[in-house]
């Protein structure tokens, strides 16, 4: 009897070779995106102009990092050896954008305070709380902070000052946890100076826009879906991190810089979208 196409030797072979070569190339993109771009950060650099910025702050630079996510995946070798990139920038001010642990505060809060004390900044690191660290200890967040020298900007304004201008940054408390209290922030600011204002959830930006007193959010949250996909982009983003999911945009007068994250959330993979560490150059539109 006669072989026909589909029962045909070299088809079958043919078929097996393909689903072979799939599932392998499947099997490397699982193991790339589980074990290779987790630990392959990327320092991004930005030059940003704020029109409110005195010329003494011309060439300004904060360093943001975020969405540390500590936890037993997260090695403290790997967050030390980012705390040193983060010094090799030579940060004028380090800037973190929240959701330090990703639960058990008080399990990981020592690894967190002897590698965030390692931060060297010519001003200081100041901070916001995010989602997770409300979820899991928020006090026991709080004192990983201050025991690293961290400021937390939990609704107040760190004023900087340089020959008698002045440079506001400011901070928002979790917007998830509905503790964010911009209102409080904003009677706290003088009119006169550039505002930085540090913010978990980007899709903030909407509202902190509309004040019309700040020049520049500085957010995280949404580790920018984790895996991009080519053409299709991120399968999955998190609430209030949809909108404005990574990189820089322009919110009516006011830009808004989403950082990719440094720590991941299950499943934890990362694919086309690497962990990042943000090196902020901040310009005054006057000459120096």
């Amino acid at each position: 009897m006669p072989v026909t196409p589909a029962q045909s030797p070299s088809r079958r072979a043919l078929a097996l070779r393909l689903a072979t070569g799939a599932g392998l190339l499947g099997l490397a993109t699982l193991a790339y995106a589980r074990y290779v771009e987790p630990q392959w950060v990327e320092v991004v650099h930005q030059e940003l102009t704020l029109p409110r910025l005195a010329p003494k702050f011309d060439g300004y630079k904060i360093v943001q990092i975020s969405d540390i996510h500590l936890d037993e995946y997260f090695e403290q070798s790997r967050l030390m050896r980012f705390v040193r990139l983060v010094n090799e920038q030579k940060p004028d001010l380090i800037a973190i954008t929240g959701d330090f642990v990703h639960y058990d505060a008080q399990r990981f809060a020592p690894i967190l305070v002897e590698c965030l004390r390692e931060l060297a900044p010519r001003d200081a690191s100041v901070a916001v709380l995010g989602n997770h660290d409300h979820e899991t200890d928020p006090d026991v967040v709080r004192e990983a902070l201050r025991e690293a020298g961290v400021i937390e900007l939990r609704n107040l304004v760190h004023t900087l000052r340089r020959e008698g201008a002045e440079l506001h940054i400011a901070g928002v408390d979790s917007v998830k946890e509905d503790e964010q209290r911009l209102d409080v922030v904003l009677r706290q600011l003088p009119p006169s100076g550039a505002v930085v204002l540090v913010a978990h959830e980007p899709d903030y930006a909407d509202r902190s826009a509309v004040a019309g007193r700040i020049d520049l959010q500085l957010s995280g949250h949404s580790h920018a879906g984790q895996v991009r996909l080519p053409i299709v982009g991120p399968p999955r983003l998190t609430y209030l991190g949809e909108k404005y999911d990574i990189g820089r945009y322009q919110v009516g007068n006011m830009i808004l810089y989403v950082n990719r994250g440094l720590g991941m959330l299950p499943p934890r993979v990362r694919f086309l979208c690497r962990p990042e560490i943000t090196a902020l150059t901040l310009r005054s539109p006057c000459d120096p």
